[in-house]
């Protein structure tokens, strides 16, 4: 089933969780610890940041139940959960997209691969100072995610709220050097993604990630703009499971995104603490492996 396709079936997904052909358990996964004998219960530790979200433990409930016990490692900031997992620290993780993890694997050299998709969440614009795009003044400062993927990202929802513009119409490698600051109407600002909502007090606003909206109090309605998941240029921001190549067909790994993807428990809470915003996906792992490749060579055709 093609992206476009997966995007028409999510409107019933806000209501429900979307429905998987069967797959039959396994017996062959990992039990804890590296390099132990096969157990009854086998134990995955997947690395995430924002293990605290209630959905987490509705998928906990249902792995259990499956006779697999997962085990959350939670960490501070995204440049974290991707060495864990390439040095075996962890078994999975689930917090990026196709976007970060190809910056990922061209810089570190790695081959991580994702193996089950989860949902997208839309990018938005925040402020406490305007209530909405319009009222942004001239000159006024917005800060944005410094990482490379959610940077870009970042500058285009900034340019779709036609305060700024992009050189070329921007892509998803732009930078700050690609802002045409003549015919922009804000400056930028680029900063650890876990500060951009703190900077909300003195800057005119930011583009703040999903994952720390409701920490800073602030609610997904209160964004004045965000891009659009629907559009098939989405699709490298759609966020997934992860996993090292050499376990990129492990029947464990692949049970647990069945269970994500079935459990309306863990459905329901996704969107509850996204408030809505959340649009759950159900893209082949072949397809999001596509255009993971994709987007890595499209980085090393940029830097040649």
């Amino acid at each position: 089933m093609g992206f476009k396709k997966v995007i028409g079936l999510t409107a019933a997904a806000a209501v429900c969780a979307l429905v998987l052909s069967g797959c039959s358990g396994t017996n062959d996964a990992k039990s804890e610890g590296a390099g132990s004998n096969e157990s009854a219960t086998k134990t995955v530790k997947i690395g995430t940041v924002g293990a605290s979200d209630p959905h987490w433990q509705k998928f906990i409930d249902a792995a259990k139940k499956e006779g697999i016990e997962v085990k959350l490692v939670d960490f501070s900031d995204y440049n974290q959960p991707n060495p864990a997992l390439s040095a075996g620290e962890i078994d999975l993780n689930q917090f990026q997209h196709n976007a970060y993890l190809a910056a990922y694997n061209e810089s570190a050299n790695d081959t991580l691969v994702p193996i089950g998709s989860t949902a997208i969440f839309p990018l938005s614009l925040y402020s406490t100072k305007y209530k909405s795009v319009a009222e942004i003044p001239a000159g006024g400062e917005i800060a944005i995610p410094n990482d490379e993927s959610n940077r870009a990202r970042a500058l285009l929802v900034l340019q779709q709220a036609k305060l700024l513009k992009l050189k070329n119409g921007g892509s998803i490698f732009s930078n700050l050097d690609d802002i045409l600051k003549e015919e922009s109407k804000v400056k930028v600002r680029e900063i650890d993604a876990t500060l951009t909502a703190s900077s909300l007090n003195d800057l005119a606003g930011a583009v703040i990630n999903n994952d720390f909206v409701a920490k800073a109090g602030l609610k997904f309605d209160d964004a004045l703009f965000g891009d659009d998941p629907s559009d098939p240029s989405a699709l490298p921001y759609v966020n997934h499971f992860t996993a090292r190549a050499q376990d990129a067909d492990n029947p464990t790994y692949k049970k647990l995104v069945e269970i994500y993807q079935n459990s309306k428990e863990v459905q329901e809470e996704l969107l509850k603490a996204s408030d809505g915003s959340a649009v759950t996906l159900k893209v082949p792992a072949s397809e999001l492996r596509e255009s993971l490749k994709k987007v890595q060579q499209d980085i090393r055709n940029k830097k040649s």
